[in-house]
């Protein structure tokens, strides 16, 4: 078999780090795909539905730290977008690869299936900018170059890239990668180092000190060095909704979770009234924010981000933020910098034993992080689950992925998926609604398929909760058509030699579904859980009013 262009943008895949490829075949990738699927290091992931794909992707890339996702022209390519949107916001470099039609036809303006019949081929092309990072139509003369560009820089951006392969270029003859492509650049000056380094060893100077960490950390490849930080100062550390678990929550120094106005009272008081606060890859959101609710005073600040730091507002740039952690941690102690005092929440009062008494949704996000093991990977959607495990504490080395700033509903099931082909050794445990599951339920199938065995959490609660803590508690439109939840699974190829359906109604048969999870790791336990339609975390319902207050004075 001759080499070609198609063989050469998987091997660089492979480089990367991606070991398969999610999609949907179509006329434009089918001989593509046959050279998928004889790659000796890649495994083809068919999907029910292309946005499925672009989801169970984007969760795969936030492991991985690369994903590919392969569609047909036009029909399959728009309907993965929304994802490939939520990537963009998202800081996840997710390679969308668009089988196309020819480039005869393309050049001849062709009236061909799939195109808006006008002859022009760059439509979607040109909706694709919009959410990729980089762009490239590949053609015979650069193929490889162009796949080299977009790879590399939707890496090191932690952005989307697309690649249109017209039929005709992807079998064009290529040469084999003579060199990995250069993506660990580290872009510090060391006289920025030098100056940052001085300028932090004053501002630092006996200070009371706090560290507020976000996903940006983890994305720019700083966690490590993060968690230097911490542990060696003793620093009090919280999380933004959108970084959790991305630290340890099981050390004694961990405040807990920071959502401006809508934080816990120690939690607030520590972030907001430290001397100086370390800020790691945060960007706030509404969402995480409770509506840019926080008060901190950028003058106390040592902001690190990914081009650069600053300290009160003096920009130190190019800085790394792997490298200004390092040096942030060397020059605490010579600083005599001290960690800021702080209490930790009263969040460990002691539930009543399990009973037979209706499930309450205070029972359900207090019980279900007791029943999760280390290395669990735990996927929640927008909504309920989101805002229902943010101030509970996991266990250490736990994942924890949602989609805040996005916030597609739908999203958690198949990054579920994605997440696990990404870490089979981590068991998946997804947290999802029942107006969320609706969206995306079909990909059950693909996990049952693939063999993965997560626990899955389906919280039956009769509709839209988090646009019920909004607004139209009683509204027609936040309300959904009933599933028999029981029965769904089968539909998508449960037996009892593969899977173990369960529903929960009161805590104790809460507690038992967990335990019987636990114990069965070598099958897909589903679990319905059943509350009540007007109960939801306290959390969610601060937020709701928060945002239905905004919208009205707005």
């Amino acid at each position: 078999m001759t080499y070609n262009v198609g063989n050469y943008l998987l091997d660089r895949l492979v480089e990367l780090g991606a070991s398969e490829i999610f999609g949907v075949p179509g006329d434009f990738n089918l001989h593509f795909l046959d050279d998928v699927l004889a790659h000796e290091k890649l495994d083809w992931i068919g999907n029910a539905n292309e946005l499925n794909a672009g989801y169970a992707a984007d969760g795969y890339a936030r492991i991985r730290g690369i994903a590919a996702i392969c569609t047909t022209y036009g029909v399959g390519e728009l309907s993965a977008i929304n994802a490939t949107a939520g990537s963009y916001a998202e800081n996840v470099p997710v390679i969308h690869i668009v089988g196309a039609p020819g480039t005869s036809a393309q050049q001849q303006h062709s009236r061909m299936h799939h195109t808006l019949g006008d002859g022009d081929f760059m439509h979607f092309v040109r909706m694709a900018r919009e959410v990729n990072y980089s762009v490239a139509v590949l053609s015979r003369a650069t193929a490889t170059a162009d796949i080299d560009r977009v790879l590399t820089e939707a890496v090191l951006q932690r952005k989307p890239g697309y690649l249109m392969l017209p039929v005709d270029v992807a079998r064009t003859p290529a040469t084999p990668p003579s060199e990995p492509l250069n993506v660990n650049l580290r872009l510090s000056a060391p006289d920025v180092e030098d100056q940052f380094r001085s300028a932090a060893r004053e501002f630092l100077q006996g200070k009371k000190t706090t560290v507020l960490a976000d996903i940006m950390t983890e994305r720019l490849g700083a966690v490590k060095e993060l968690n230097e930080l911490v542990t060696t100062t003793g620093f009090p550390f919280a999380s933004i909704l959108w970084g959790k678990a991305m630290l340890d929550e099981t050390l004694p120094n961990y405040a807990g979770i920071y959502i401006g106005a809508l934080s816990e009272e120690p939690v607030r008081k520590v972030v907001e009234d430290a001397e100086v606060l370390i800020s790691s890859g945060v960007e706030f959101t509404d969402t995480t924010s409770a509506h840019y609710s926080h008060q901190i005073d950028p003058a106390r600040v040592i902001d690190l981000g990914a081009q650069g730091a600053t300290i009160a507002g003096k920009v130190f740039a190019p800085l790394a933020m792997p490298d200004a952690l390092k040096i942030l941690t060397e020059v605490a102690r010579d600083a005599g910098a001290q960690p800021m005092d702080f209490t930790h929440p009263e969040n460990s009062k002691t539930l009543p034993g399990p009973s037979d008494s209706s499930l309450t949704q205070d029972e359900l996000w207090s019980l279900l992080p007791t029943h999760l093991d280390t290395k669990n990977t735990v996927v929640v959607d927008m909504g309920t689950s989101f805002f229902g495990m943010a101030n509970q504490k996991f266990p250490e080395d736990s994942r924890f992925i949602g989609m805040p700033l996005w916030g597609s509903i739908g999203y958690s099931l198949p990054a579920l998926l994605g997440a696990a082909m990404a870490d089979r050794d981590s068991r998946g445990v997804l947290l999802i609604g029942d107006g969320s599951a609706q969206l995306t339920i079909q990909e059950l199938g693909t996990i049952l398929r693939e063999r993965l065995n997560p626990v899955m959490f389906v919280i039956n609660n009769d509709g839209y909760t988090i646009e019920r803590s909004i607004h139209g508690p009683e509204a027609k439109y936040n309300n959904i058509t009933r599933y028999d939840w029981q029965k769904i699974p089968a539909g998508f190829g449960a037996t009892e030699e593969n899977s173990v359906i369960l529903r929960a109604t009161t805590s104790a048969e809460l507690v038992e579904a967990c335990k019987v999870a636990q114990q069965t790791s070598d099958k897909l336990v589903f679990v319905e859980v059943v509350t009540d339609r007007d109960d939801m975390p306290q959390l969610l319902r601060d937020f709701g009013a928060h945002v239905e207050q905004m919208h009205k004075n707005s």
